[in-house]
């Protein structure tokens, strides 16, 4: 039996300065040295979800971070998630299940319901804690946005609760280090600056030795121990928790690989589906709503959607739903994913304005389906022929009229999914399809002749195991691990 650890905290001077890969990063590190560590984020805004065994909905980066830890994920690792639905409304997810949607002015007045939103998310961390040792939890955004912290669930009020070690996590690369660090420490209440144990500084570019006096400067100000300088990255591969960068990512048609090209939608969900694709050597894979771009792809996949009608609508009207008709004819094939499979049907329905004001419009007409959205929410993991994934989505796909059915998927539960007309024309309701080896080679079979050489079978999962590895490597390379130990063997 391994002692009991507190629980340790990474707390941010903002938003994506690496607190999700830092997490995942200690939570395999603990699991390499004999514990039995669990991620913890009390609320978190994404739209990238993921599927329990259980068949319920939490937050991808805690999926990544359990998955860090060697344990299964649930939703007590995340047990409230909000799903941004446009500027100023989120669908709330608690434990799993969604509730409703809610105004943000709402929802951080907490001024509305019967739900105790606080006591939820506090007594989730409680039944985790009894079952795994350390907890790895992770805050949200900054620590410093002191005109939240009456309402604030996930950040110090959080680490109170669970009597954490806080470790504060900068990112230097951005700029304005010393600032945010002693900014964010400086604007707690005397109590929470007790909580704050370490500083991390991460994204760390060039020789370290030129940060030696800043980081003895920083914990003078401070009064706080730096525990690590951390370089930036660029060969580990973790997946995101944020789409930021996918737009950034090179558009230009690559020869000797099969080229792929993912329509980046407004609403686009789950982008993580395309990882693996991303790391396959056999294949170039690139974002973009630009008609020219989507005409030199050998392979087209439209994704999910948290708005389905909404972003079918954008894609009428910016010519990408015409400019992927063309390319499908001109030999291209076309997948489409969750709410990407409903748009290429012939229509979409939402007579019950599930989504908005839209109750009707054309699909791309590619699949002979009909979509009706409806109010209730499948979740659930599944395991077809070609291996595993998840379903979370709202709405039913049928054949339209005299259309057969020809799904192209069967599920191990006896469900069948989706709609295949041919090796280039394809649908689902399945994310996580593209991890599986086997469905990779079939959809890149009809463009095998493209490949400058015969490409091996890309096994994802053996790639992310390594990553972790390498990534656990990367911070004990560079953080005082001893130092944390200690930090959260003592009261």
């Amino acid at each position: 039996m391994k002692p009991r650890l507190h629980p340790v905290m990474l707390a941010g001077t903002g938003s994506d300065v690496g607190k999700s890969v830092l997490a995942a990063a200690l939570c395999r590190i603990f699991r390499q040295d004999g514990y039995l560590p669990a991620p913890f984020k009390a609320q978190n805004m994404a739209l990238n979800s993921y599927a329990t065994p259980d068949g319920l909905e939490i937050g991808r980066a805690q999926a990544v971070q359990a998955e860090a830890a060697g344990i299964p994920c649930h939703t007590d690792m995340n047990p409230l998630l909000l799903k941004p639905q446009s500027d100023h409304t989120s669908q709330v997810v608690l434990h799993g299940r969604p509730i409703g949607n809610k105004d943000a002015y709402d929802y951080w007045r907490r001024g509305t319901g019967d739900i105790d939103y606080r006591a939820e998310v506090c007594a989730a961390f409680d039944r985790l804690s009894t079952r795994y040792n350390p907890i790895v939890m992770e805050g949200a955004g900054s620590i410093s946005e002191i005109n939240l912290r009456r309402t604030d669930l996930v950040n110090l009020p959080m680490a109170r609760h669970a009597d954490a070690r806080v470790i504060l996590v900068g990112d230097i690369d951005r700029g304005g280090v010393f600032a945010s660090v002693y900014g964010s420490i400086l604007l707690q209440t005397p109590a929470d600056r007790q909580l704050i144990s370490g500083i991390i500084i991460n994204k760390f570019r060039g020789d370290l030795r030129l940060f030696d006096e800043g980081r003895q400067m920083l914990e003078d100000l401070c009064g706080v121990p730096v525990l690590g300088v951390v370089p930036y990255f660029t060969d580990i591969h973790i997946e995101e928790e944020d789409s930021v960068a996918l737009a950034q990512k090179s558009m230009q048609a690559e020869r000797g690989k099969v080229n792929i090209a993912v329509v980046m939608l407004r609403h686009l969900s789950n982008y993580t589906d395309f990882d693996a694709l991303e790391r396959d050597p056999r294949v170039h894979l690139f974002y973009t709503n630009n008609t020219d771009d989507l005409s030199k792809a050998d392979i087209i996949i439209l994704p999910g959607s948290k708005s389905t009608l909404s972003d079918l609508y954008e894609l009428r009207r910016n010519g990408c739903a015409q400019a992927i008709v063309r390319a499908h004819r001109r030999g291209a094939t076309v997948l489409g994913i969750c709410g990407g499979y409903q748009m290429l049907g012939i229509e979409v329905l939402d007579p019950e304005h599930v989504e908005g004001d839209i109750e009707r419009l054309p699909g791309l007409g590619l699949l002979p389906t009909t979509t009706t959205m409806s109010g209730t929410k499948q979740t659930r993991q599944v395991r077809c022929q070609y291996g595993t994934g998840y379903e979370i989505h709202q709405g039913e796909t049928h054949p339209l009229g005299d259309a057969k059915p020809h799904p192209l998927l069967h599920l191990t539960d006896g469900r069948d999914d989706g709609y295949i007309i041919d090796r280039k024309c394809m649908g689902t309701y399945v994310h996580g399809i593209l991890d599986n080896a086997s469905f990779v080679d079939m959809l890149l079979e009809p463009h095998a002749a493209k490949l400058s050489q015969s490409g091996e079978t890309f096994d994802y999962a053996a790639f992310k195991e390594q990553q972790y590895d390498l990534l656990a490597e990367h911070v004990r390379r560079h953080v005082d691990i001893e130092r944390i130990y200690q930090i959260l063997s003592h009261d």
